[in-house]
């Protein structure tokens, strides 16, 4: 996936060869975690393999741990821009499908990454853990902007003291023992926001587990048909 340099920007050179660089991190350190096993995988491993320096690997990731969860928040923020900007008429749930469905264009070119980072997560419980505090946090961001598409005031900040338990701040211990309140949000927004990002994971482990046999934009929007249909049963040959 691309970076932009700006809103309705075409990716600068300086933007395609940080994100191929980041892109060659990741990959290298899930290749050889597929092989070593990620605890057994060093950072100068991953950088020489990317062909780069250690000190390089840290301008991309805060931890040698991130490189295999492969987060880019950078997807998030064009998600998000991709569904404020999208046309009045489309849904709530047709714009993020269409923002989503943008964002993963260039999967089909990456799935044995994608069958390979499954693997390594789910042989690294905290690794598959982390990743999922990752998609947390993107959620939230995710279901304020939704919130506000569908009219509603600027929800706060994840880190700010209106949103406990959604950012770096620690939150109380009870209130990590209910959750992070985000009922600030409402229901709808916050409930297609995780959703959608379900959605994503499913389509992609299904279609990395089916091969070649359909190709990933079908996988992708057969998922949020089910979705939009108000996940009726199908056909039982279906």
């Amino acid at each position: 996936m691309h970076d932009v340099q700006s809103e309705g920007a075409a990716p600068g050179l300086r933007e395609r060869k940080k994100q191929a660089t980041r892109t060659a991190l990741s990959e290298a350190a899930v290749r050889l975690a597929a092989v070593h096993g990620a605890e057994n995988v060093t950072v100068e491993a991953i950088s020489e393999a990317a062909g780069v320096s250690p000190r390089t690997f840290f301008n991309y990731f805060d931890s040698h741990d991130d490189a295999f969860v492969m987060i880019d928040r950078t997807v998030g923020e064009r998600v998000r821009r991709a569904v404020r900007d999208a046309p009045a008429g489309l849904t709530a749930i047709e714009a993020v499908r269409e923002a989503l469905a943008t964002e993963l264009t260039h999967v089909e070119e990456s799935q044995e990454i994608w069958a390979l980072r499954s693997t390594v997560l789910h042989r690294s419980p905290h690794l598959l853990l982390r990743g999922m505090g990752a998609h947390v946090a993107e959620e939230y961001q995710l279901a304020r902007t939704i919130a506000e598409r569908l009219g509603s005031p600027p929800a706060p900040e994840p880190d700010s003291p209106e949103a406990p338990g959604t950012g770096k701040t620690p939150a109380p211990p009870e209130s990590c023992a209910k959750g992070p309140d985000t009922s600030h949000l409402g229901l709808y927004p916050r409930l297609l926001a995780a959703v959608a990002t379900t959605a994503v994971r499913v389509a992609i482990e299904h279609w990395c587990a089916q091969g070649d046999s359909d190709s990933f934009p079908d996988t992708f929007r057969r998922v949020f048909g089910h979705l939009a249909d108000g996940l009726t049963e199908p056909p039982a040959d279906g």
